[in-house]
């Protein structure tokens, strides 16, 4: 029986994180953080087995690339304790075969994430007794240019009937 499971977190310049590693060990790539010039490697992580970048409507293009993305997140991000990106992490259950995974992830992302402003960018984990995904999520949405990240942070929440914030859930 599949145990429903999933975890926020933050990835903050207050807490040492910095986007562009993070992304690379989440997506298991090579990527060069172009204000230290260091390079993240994580090729050889072999449970990553599937990445993918979902931008919404009327961004541009040149952020499918992930060491671009993350990168302009970090230049756009000036303060010392700036938060950089959002990460769910989501339990996947073992009873679905990693192209239903993907399926379904695909969808909860648009119907949440992409439609309300933020990229997201996700690779599933397959450990033989954990498989899971990992979302980051660009914190504050573009600006009318699609390039540009501007304005008051997006949520990861919705408001009840009440008012009261709720996390995002899909009911299904």
């Amino acid at each position: 029986m599949t145990i429903a499971f999933m975890r926020y977190n933050m990835i903050s310049r207050s807490s040492g994180k910095n986007a562009v590693a993070s992304a690379a060990y989440r997506s298991g790539s090579r990527l060069r953080d172009r204000q230290s010039g260091k390079i993240k490697n994580y090729t050889r992580k072999e449970e990553v087995k599937y990445s993918e970048i979902d931008l919404p409507k009327g961004c541009t293009e040149k952020y499918r690339d992930r060491e671009t993305l993350w990168n302009a997140v970090e230049q756009q991000s000036k303060r010392k304790d700036a938060r950089l990106a959002r990460e769910l992490i989501i339990a996947l259950p073992r009873e679905l075969s990693l192209e239903d995974d993907i399926k379904v992830l695909q969808k909860y992302i648009k119907n949440e994430f992409t439609t309300d402003g933020m990229i997201a960018d996700w690779s599933v984990h397959m450990k033989e007794d954990n498989p899971h995904c990992h979302v980051m999520l660009t914190v504050k949405p573009l600006g009318q240019d699609g390039e540009t990240f501007v304005g008051q942070k997006t949520s990861t929440f919705k408001l009840d009937q009440n008012g009261d914030r709720i996390p995002r859930v899909d009911e299904n």
